[in-house]
């Protein structure tokens, strides 16, 4: 179809779809996605390629999806052109706050279900995000042409956890191209049309953003009323400031000028906005002279996972600190203010939603910004009441946790985890969710009994280090994993610093609970021996909680020969020759400053 000669003010809300598919992570959501854009011809042969909705280099090379992806396509059904726009979200659960993001744009969702490994954790979290919102949900069982596919049984479990009927469910592979029109008749037949008004005042909700280097921030644009038109002067409610449209259009699939948008579409505005804080996400977008009641918004992304960032060459502090105002922009649910460590220098504090989304924002501001990043370890928000006072303190950085004798109680924050395994492998799980000091909530068995969901309460600072790779390991990954918080609890954490030559790296320190401190800290001064090369004086690794050592290794100096020009004479020469050598180390200890490579943070950041 010529976009150029598409008229969208004859696209009525009434012929409009709007919806998003959601999935566990790899049950084929960006190649499903894929498929429809080149059934309904918006995807050339030219511009076509395999994930074409993974445009980050780091979502092609771990073939995840990172940020959710818009795109708009035309398909005539029954003699009716319909305009579709679809959303394909990420699927693990550290980037479920871009689903629920994308969902608010929508009036139904796709519920991907893989034909072989069957209802996943993400997958019930996700159908609930989606039921929360009122959202029509259409079942898809994807893969259904790979030989181990068992469609009967995963009807079954869509039918007991979710309610859905065998006629209901529509069977795919959209790797083979099966069943996309039947998906796309669906869309269409059972997702309701948005509702909005041409006659009302401008009201559209602004769902997402992202910093284009040229052209400033792109916004994306769910109207429920009114038009928008090029050269318009609009306004956010919330930031309330005013910009001219400067342009604006449909997704399809890549930003495609429109003279204007109408309600019920989705498109991109960009306003030549150049600061990261303008564009809210959640905010209302209205005409400057007239005012309206502001949508709900969204809630604000909560951090789950805090750690330093600091660059490994300070001379390029100001190039860091523009990158990740930029990335903040792509990514709203980071937060991040200014810190100077001692040991590091300048760099910022930030909050993610998980460790992989940490890793995965490293790994941006390393391929997108060229820079060499220095990551500390991962901790999460504590409460402390102070003792003789009524006061609650947050504390995000170990460096921040008080005196003990200052301290009456120390809270937590706990997650309900659901967890899907294979009863084979349950015995193995229990125990790691005991180890991590789970308190098992309930256990169900699914399919015909074959597995598992269970539900655990857990500390999230078991959780949010190396907890997912544990539980992938030891079911040989066929578990799958989600959680939603669940509060604060009283326990018993102390803070262990780490000392080398006596002197406290505050970048190395962490909270621990006291029960596994000896552990951790035999661990840490393991690992860090191995990470720091040998100096010209000898380096004591120390972990301690308060005055107390609790751990200890020694890296011995590199000794060079001082001897080796003595060819005769009395041993009395080569000793003091020995006993100066001896006296000049101790010199250089009292002067010398260990040098920590970016390695031992590195080493940190797993727990083993």
């Amino acid at each position: 179809m010529d976009i150029k000669k598409i008229k969208l003010e004859q696209f009525t809300p009434d012929r409009i779809r709007n919806f998003s598919i959601i999935a566990h992570i790899d049950h084929g959501k960006s190649t499903l996605s894929d498929r429809l854009l080149e059934y309904t011809g918006t995807l050339s042969d030219r511009t076509k390629k395999d994930q074409f909705m993974d445009k980050l280099q780091v979502e092609q090379e771990r073939g995840i999806t990172v940020k959710a992806q818009t795109a708009s396509m035309f398909y005539e059904h029954n003699g009716i052109t319909y305009l579709l726009n679809l959303i394909d979200t990420p699927g693990h659960v550290d980037f479920s706050y871009e689903v629920s993001r994308s969902l608010y744009a929508c009036q139904g969702a796709l519920l991907l279900v893989d034909a072989a490994q069957g209802v996943q954790a993400q997958t019930m979290a996700n159908f609930y995000l989606a039921f929360e919102q009122d959202l029509q949900i259409i079942p898809i069982i994807n893969k259904i042409d790979l030989p181990t596919a068992d469609v009967p049984r995963i009807e079954k479990e869509l039918d007991t956890l979710f309610d859905f009927k065998p006629e209901e469910i529509i069977p795919a592979s959209a790797k083979s191209g099966i069943g996309i029109p039947e998906i796309l008749d669906a869309t269409i037949n059972r997702i309701s049309s948005p509702n909005g008004s041409l006659d009302k005042p401008l009201k559209a909700l602004l769902f997402d953003s992202w910093f284009d280097e040229y052209r400033g921030v792109i916004c994306l644009i769910a109207l429920h009323d009114g038009v928008i038109k090029k050269g318009d002067h609009i306004r956010l409610a919330q930031a309330d400031i005013a910009y001219e449209v400067l342009e604006l259009g449909l997704m399809y699939p890549e930003p495609t000028p429109m003279p204007a948008l109408y309600p019920g579409q989705v498109g991109y505005l960009i306003t030549g906005m150049k600061s990261v804080k303008e564009a809210k996400i959640g905010d209302t977008i209205c005409h400057a002279k007239k005012p309206v009641e502001p949508l709900p918004g969204f809630k604000d992304a909560k951090p789950m996972v805090f750690a330093g960032l600091y660059p490994v060459d300070s001379e390029e502090f100001e190039d860091f600190q523009e990158a990740i105002e930029k990335l903040t922009l792509n990514d709203a649910s980071v937060s991040f203010e200014k810190k100077t460590s001692a040991a590091l220098g300048l760099g910022f504090r930030c909050g993610f939603l998980g460790l992989l989304h940490m890793d995965v924002f490293k790994q941006r501001l390393e391929q997108e910004y060229g820079l060499t990043v220095i990551p500390t370890a991962p901790s999460v928000l504590y409460k402390v009441k102070l003792d003789h006072s009524d006061d609650i303190i947050d504390i995000e950085n170990p460096s921040e946790f008080p005196d003990p004798g200052v301290i009456d109680t120390v809270y937590e924050p706990v997650i309900n985890a659901t967890i899907i395994v294979p009863k084979e492998y349950l015995g193995s799980l229990i125990k790691l969710c005991e180890e991590k000091r789970g308190m098992q909530q309930g256990m169900s068995y699914l399919d015909e009994g074959n597995r598992v969901i269970l539900k655990y309460r857990l500390p999230l600072n078991e959780v949010a280090t190396d907890f997912y790779d544990q539980l992938k390991s030891i079911s040989s990954g066929y578990a799958s994993f989600d959680y939603e918080e669940a509060g604060y609890e009283p326990s018993n954490l102390v803070k262990m610093d780490i000392l080398l030559n006596g002197k406290p790296v505050d970048a190395l320190s962490v909270i621990v609970h006291k029960d596994k401190a000896y552990f951790i800290g035999r661990d840490i001064a393991e690992r860090l021996k191995k990470a720091i090369q040998r100096q010209l004086y000898e380096v004591i690794i120390q972990a301690a909680i308060g005055a107390k050592i609790i751990a200890r290794e020694r890296i011995a100096p590199l000794r060079k020969d001082v001897t080796a020009k003595c060819y005769g004479g009395d041993i009395t020469r080569k000793r003091k020759l020995l006993e100066k050598q001896k006296e000049g180390k101790k010199k250089m200890k009292q002067v010398g400053n260990v040098e920590v490579p970016q390695e031992a943070f590195l080493s940190i950041l797993k727990k083993s």
